[in-house]
Formats: structure tokens, C-alpha cells, sequence
């Protein structure tokens, strides 16, 4: 028996690298690349993890890694390595180049007052033994009327107690 000649396999071209496209980030992700983003853009600087966690209602500061880490793998965030507060989103979602909406400017009074009736919707909410989704709906509108009048530290607040509420349902809904 004769041997016949192996063919040699024929060389592949390489390929030229291609940057991988990022990952779109899951409702979760896009609301804590929100979180960090407005948080920026009050402060100034990079919210702790803690304050991720306190900020959406999160109960473990593990829970706030697992999710940023996720987003740095994806591509949506950069940290730099061994430095507090240095998350910052790869591509902001708020353009330099778009128009900027003038903030409504209210009274003290005003602010107070929109405040007060709020904290009373909320509480309402909290007495409540039963909460329908169109109760949360209704909050969820309220905090976002207090960011639109630029009263981000109270949208803040309720959105902390919003997100007890939520747990509170969930677990009022699997309950038996």
C-alpha cells in the first residue's frame, strides 16, 4: 500500500480584530448606569457602593459589585483599579451637544408644600395592607414630577422608600 500525500491544511487569514460591540445593559443595569449618572451630575464624583445600594433600594452592597462588575465586563462602565468613587459610564447617555432643559424654578413654599403632599401619598402607600401596581404607578409618577422640579434630593429619598415598597408587594404577593 502506498502512503498518499497529506495535504497541508491551508492557512487561514487572520482575522482582523474586531472591537466587540457592547452588550445592551438588562432594566436592572440601565437603571443603575442612571443612578450613577445623575449622581455625577449632582455631585460631582462617583457614588459609593453604599450609597448605589441605599440610593436604589438595594440590600446588599455585594448585589451593587455584582452589577457593576457586569457593566464594566459589558463595556458600560470604566473604574480605575484600587480607587474609591472612579465609576464613570464609557458613553454618557446625556450628549454635551444636546439642548439642556432650564430647571422650573419654585418657591420655598412651593417646595415644601409639593414635598409635604408627597410624603402623604407615601404614607398613605405604607399604611396600606394591600398595594396595587397602579398605587406604585402613582408614586413612581410623583418622584418623577419631583426630578422634572428639580428637587433630585427628595426624588431621591422617596425613591429609597419606593423600592420598600416594591419588596413589600413582591412579598406580599407570593405569600400563602
Amino acid at each position: 500500500m502506498s502512503k498518499l500525500p497529506v495535504a497541508s491544511p491551508v492557512p487561514k487569514k487572520p482575522v482582523p480584530s474586531a472591537k466587540p460591540e457592547a452588550i445592551r445593559p438588562t432594566k436592572k443595569q440601565k437603571e443603575l448606569l442612571g443612578f450613577i449618572e445623575g449622581f455625577i451630575a449632582t455631585h460631582g464624583y462617583s457614588p459609593s457602593y453604599r450609597e448605589i445600594m441605599h440610593g436604589l433600594g438595594y440590600t446588599s452592597v455585594a448585589t451593587v459589585a455584582l452589577h457593576i462588575n457586569s457593566l464594566i465586563k459589558r463595556g458600560h462602565l470604566h473604574k480605575r483599579e484600587h480607587s474609591a468613587r472612579s465609576l464613570e459610564p464609557a458613553k454618557p447617555s446625556v450628549k454635551a451637544s444636546a439642548p439642556v432643559v432650564p430647571v422650573k424654578q419654585l418657591k420655598a413654599a412651593e417646595e415644601k408644600w409639593l414635598v409635604d403632599k408627597v410624603e402623604l401619598f407615601f404614607k398613605e402607600a405604607e399604611e396600606a395592607r394591600v398595594l396595587g401596581e397602579r398605587e406604585l404607578d402613582r408614586l413612581y409618577v410623583l418622584i418623577g414630577a419631583l426630578k422634572v422640579l428639580g428637587l433630585a434630593g427628595a426624588a431621591q429619598s422617596f425613591s429609597t422608600r419606593l423600592g420598600a415598597l416594591k419588596r413589600r408587594t413582591k412579598d406580599n404577593q407570593y405569600a400563602v
